[in-house]
């Protein structure tokens, strides 16, 4: 006699459907880069780093630090992101790095 056994899949079904990339540029050099952080783990100490690493590849790129824009997590957060778009423009940014906890 076999045991059987109910076997779940730790995977969720697909919610989103799949979209193509956003065309990437080439370099960043003369680009806008903008930090974006949750203030959750480390970013205070990650993102010099980062910054750091991306002059010495691209000596020209214009980096805005994430406390130029606040958090993306906790209180604040529904109305940072939907005023996100427009922010980004306004500053002429051309890239985001995304730091979060998880």
């Amino acid at each position: 006699m076999s045991d059987a056994y109910e076997v779940v899949w730790p995977r969720s079904s697909q919610a989103v459907e799949l979209q193509d990339l956003a065309d990437r540029p080439d370099s960043l050099d003369g680009r806008t880069v903008a930090f974006l952080w949750d203030y959750m783990f480390r970013g205070d100490e990650i993102f010099p780093i980062i910054a750091e690493e991306l002059k010495a590849r691209f000596p020209t790129v214009e980096i805005i630090d994430f406390d130029q824009f606040g958090t993306t997590h906790g209180d604040g957060e529904a109305e940072l992101v939907a005023a996100l778009p427009q922010l980004l423009r306004d500053r002429g940014v051309d890239a985001v790095v995304s730091g979060m906890a998880c």
